[in-house]
């Protein structure tokens, strides 16, 4: 693969961090120079490779949508010259990440991997290595065009990806897609799953200032204590739900609060609180209020994509009922119904 090329976008998190006296923390200049010493980056069976190095390196639970934008138009600037591109990210925010970069890069016919690490490549039992040569050989290979997550021998689609261990090496999964391929002694692509490449030319859609909130139903909760936020400021909130999108039906406060919301132009978007399963308003009586009430569903996303779909869309400018219609719509394999 010597002759495709790959651009490694180097972002922080813990793949480059170094110990010092304060604990991990990252080290300008130090990830270039030691992906210079990993014989298997140089090896003629690999594609060739540029790093890029953010200036300031983030901690990923500093990341919001400025670094997304930063992170699109590091990829976009790059794109012509070449054949994939690697993020490497802190595991905090990756998932969010990876469903915003899958929504802002429209028309996007590369590979984007995304991938980190729980140990740093500065310890001796990281897992940094086999993540960072792994993505590379993916990027470089093209079969997947779209925006992935590769973490642990998976790669997943970006915007079905949610971090389920803190500590785990297998740190990231899928619970409402298949996994885009499998990596043992081969990489095994799932190709009936994978998104077909655009036919157009790249256009990447800065995100913008949104004011977007999450709020997860637990039982006993008081929905009053919530209804100073539901202001005109509030442009979207996703709504954690119980099971199927189900809430509690003893206190309609919740329902007025939804209302007044939905009054304001809020997005009020229904996901639910479990890994595994979609969203489905109205197949029980304690969720078909929500519906009536001005929520939209959705269905199988997982928090941090309907976070991400909602930036987008509001950065686009569209009109609140058109926002409520892609909401529910497939845009970029982010949902089944």
């Amino acid at each position: 693969m010597r002759n495709k090329k790959v651009c490694i976008i180097y972002t922080g998190g813990t793949i480059g961090m170094v110990n010092t006296e304060n604990g991990f923390a990252p080290k300008k200049g130090y990830l270039p120079e030691v992906l210079s010493r990993i014989d298997d980056l140089h090896h003629e069976s690999m594609p060739a490779w540029d790093i890029i190095e953010f200036e300031p390196l983030l901690d990923s639970s500093n990341v919001a949508f400025e670094q997304w934008n930063q992170i699109g138009h590091a990829i976009a600037d790059n794109y012509s010259e070449y054949d994939g591109f690697v993020v490497l990210h802190g595991t905090d925010t990756m998932a969010y990440t990876a469903s915003a970069l899958s929504f802002m890069l429209e028309g996007l016919s590369k590979p984007v991997v995304i991938t980190g690490s729980q140990i740093p490549l500065s310890e001796i039992r990281s897992d940094g290595r086999d993540n960072l040569i792994t993505s590379v050989i993916i990027a470089g290979q093209g079969t997947v065009r779209e925006v992935c997550l590769y973490f642990g021998s998976k790669l997943i689609r970006g915007n079905c990806a949610t971090k389920s261990s803190a500590d785990g090496l297998i740190a990231f999964d899928s619970p409402n897609f298949p996994y885009l391929a499998e990596v043992g002694i081969d990489i095994k692509y799932n190709l009936p799953h994978l998104m077909e490449a655009a036919d157009e030319e790249l256009r990447l859609i800065e995100l913008k200032q949104t004011s977007i909130g999450v709020l997860k139903i637990f039982p006993g909760i008081q929905f009053s204590l919530f209804e100073k936020i539901m202001t005109e400021s509030l442009k979207g909130i996703v709504l954690e739900g119980f099971g199927a999108g189900n809430i509690p039906s003893t206190d309609q406060s919740l329902l007025h609060i939804i209302e007044k919301a939905f009054s304001h132009g809020t997005i009020v978007t229904v996901c639910s609180q479990c890994h595994s399963g979609t969203v489905k308003l109205g197949a029980y009586e304690t969720s078909s209020a929500l519906t009536k009430a001005g929520a939209v569903s959705g269905y199988s996303m997982t928090t941090e994509a309907a976070v991400a779909k909602l930036y987008y869309l509001f950065s686009k400018g569209y009109e609140r009922d058109r926002i409520k219609e892609l909401m529910e719509e497939n845009l970029r394999g982010e949902l089944l119904k």
